[in-house]
């Protein structure tokens, strides 16, 4: 099924096509207006240089007057083998469709509301067959049973002609049309970003780019530079005052040679305060703080750093080199990379 852009945007249609896929673009008139074009040959002649395929109108109240609006459009420069003329499909339109056929015009007959006028587009030799499928459903009537008619009656009598599924509203209609096995399909922009979105594509995605930092990226990588540490001779109120000013949680705590001792955290001072009453306020870390720290390897990968916070129920790890204590990674700081909820 042919795929083509239903807009006259100039900067959506740059941006659908570096999608790499589509096929073609179909404007109005209309659509121009919309986007504030005046000059309607101008950006013609620009959408043809930009586009595989360009489909625009051919105009005129007599079939005389559209022939001679598709050759005055066509001595602008383009195409013939790239430029599609739309045509309403009324007596004046078939007879236009016939004489420009001939010519090795191609045509798209478009305003089809029933299966007589598409017959008398595909005898007229049209390329393109164009149903409005929106806008029959909006006045009730059955436009995918029309279109289906439109396909089975090409395959049944071998017409050399596709039939466009248009007037597109939402995403359900591509599917419609690819069910019925219609040619050729326009779509507003605004429908086609949405043909990819799917939550469960989206949550598959976002696992796969959660495993991917959790292998790959390392602990070191994601610490605070804030790296509050004191040795076992501090006093509480002023690993109090480190904490504090880390904004953490915790203080890593070291001995004499720099090495990893302990970590003291605002859960070790609650505990440590029902104990000691006001002897607290006179105590050292090394009397309160909690010996057996959790740590990691600045080296080690993310992964792992969650496997401790989740086996063990901890919010800070401390994060080592060579045993000793170069920060700190928090919880939340896995949180804020969607690593752990």
């Amino acid at each position: 099924m042919e795929f083509f852009l239903d807009s006259a945007n100039m900067a959506e249609i740059e941006e659908a096509l570096k999608l790499g896929i589509i096929d073609g673009v179909t404007t109005t008139p209309t659509f121009m207006h919309k986007n504030g074009i005046t000059d309607i040959d101008g950006a013609i002649v620009k959408l043809s240089k930009m586009v595989p395929v360009l489909m625009i109108e051919a105009l005129g109240e007599t079939s005389q007057d559209i022939v001679a609006e598709a050759h005055r459009l066509l001595a602008l420069g383009l195409d013939q083998k790239k430029t599609v003329f739309k045509i309403p499909v009324n007596l004046e339109g078939v007879k236009a469709c016939k004489i420009l056929h001939d010519e090795g015009f191609l045509i798209n007959l478009h305003l089809v509301y029933n299966i007589q006028q598409a017959y008398l587009a595909l005898t007229a030799g049209a390329n393109y067959v164009c149903v409005l499928v929106g806008r029959m459903q909006d006045q009730g009537h059955d436009a995918l049973g029309l279109v289906k008619q439109i396909i089975d009656m090409i395959k049944e009598y071998k017409y050399d002609a596709k039939v466009m599924f248009s007037s597109v509203r939402y995403p359900e209609h591509i599917k419609d049309a690819l069910s019925l096995g219609a040619h050729n399909i326009t779509i507003p922009w605004s429908i086609m970003k949405k043909l990819g979105d799917n939550q469960l594509t989206k949550l598959g995605t976002d696992q796969f780019f959660q495993h991917t930092r959790l292998m790959t990226i390392q602990v070191k990588s994601v610490i605070s530079e804030v790296n509050p540490v004191v040795d076992l001779d501090c006093k509480v109120l002023d690993a109090l005052l480190k904490m504090t000013d880390s904004g953490m949680g915790a203080v890593s705590v070291v001995a004499n040679d720099g090495m990893l001792a302990g970590i003291f955290t605002d859960g070790d001072l609650r505990r440590q305060m029902r104990k000691m009453g006001d002897h607290i306020l006179t105590a050292t870390v090394g009397e309160c703080m909690t010996a057996n720290a959790i740590s990691i390897d600045a080296d080690a990968m993310l992964q792992e750093a969650t496997d401790i916070f989740n086996t063990n129920q901890v919010d800070n790890i401390i994060v080592t080199k060579n045993g000793t204590p170069i920060g700190m990674l928090d919880i939340q700081d896995l949180v804020k990379l969607d690593l752990l909820s």
